[in-house]
C-alpha cells in the first residue's frame, strides 16, 4: 500500500527522475512554455513555483539554492532577472496547465505547462518566428525567379 506516500514515481528510479524533472523546470524557465505529459506536468508545477519563489527572494543564498537545482548559468539568470520580477506583486500560483488532447503513439494525456503572464513574451516569439520564414521564402522565391526556364536543375545528368 502506498498509504501517504507522497509525489509520482513516473515509472523511474530515483536519480532519472531527478534528472528528468530538472530538465523540465530548468526547459520551463528558459522558454516560458513545454508541452510533456499531464503527470510529468503535476509533478514539475511545484518545483517550478519554489523556483519562482527563490527568483523573488534574490538573496545570494537563493541564487546558489537555483544554481544547484537549475541545469545552468544561463536558466538561473533568467529567473532572477525576467521571471521572477514578473510575478513580484503575486503570492503564488505562477503556472498553469493546458491539456491538449492524447499523444498518437501511446494515447498519453498530453498538456501544456505554462508560466502565468508569459503570453505577450511567446506571441513575440512567434510573431518573430513568422517573419523569419516570411523573408526565407522571400529568398527562395528571389532565387527561383533567377533561374533560367531552361537551365538544367540537374548537374550529373548534363552530358560531359
Amino acid at each position: 500500500m502506498r498509504h501517504r506516500k507522497g509525489g509520482f514515481k513516473l515509472g523511474r528510479n530515483t536519480s532519472h527522475r531527478r534528472a528528468l524533472l530538472r530538465n523540465l523546470v530548468t526547459s520551463i524557465i528558459l522558454n516560458d512554455r513545454v508541452h510533456t505529459t499531464i503527470t510529468k506536468a503535476k509533478a514539475t508545477r511545484p518545483i517550478v513555483e519554489k523556483m519562482i519563489t527563490l527568483g523573488k527572494n534574490g538573496s545570494v543564498h537563493a541564487r546558489r539554492q537555483a544554481l544547484a537545482y537549475l541545469m545552468g548559468p544561463e536558466s538561473v539568470d533568467r529567473l532572477f532577472a525576467i521571471v521572477a520580477p514578473r510575478y513580484a506583486t503575486r503570492p503564488g500560483g505562477y503556472s498553469r496547465i493546458v491539456r491538449t488532447g492524447v499523444r498518437k503513439g501511446d494515447a498519453s494525456e498530453m498538456a501544456f505547462i505554462e508560466l502565468l503572464g508569459s503570453e505577450n513574451e511567446l506571441s513575440e516569439k512567434a510573431a518573430k518566428r513568422e517573419e523569419n520564414r516570411a523573408k526565407r521564402r522571400e529568398e527562395l522565391q528571389k532565387q527561383l525567379e533567377e533561374r533560367q526556364p531552361g537551365e538544367d536543375t540537374n548537374p550529373d545528368t548534363s552530358a560531359a
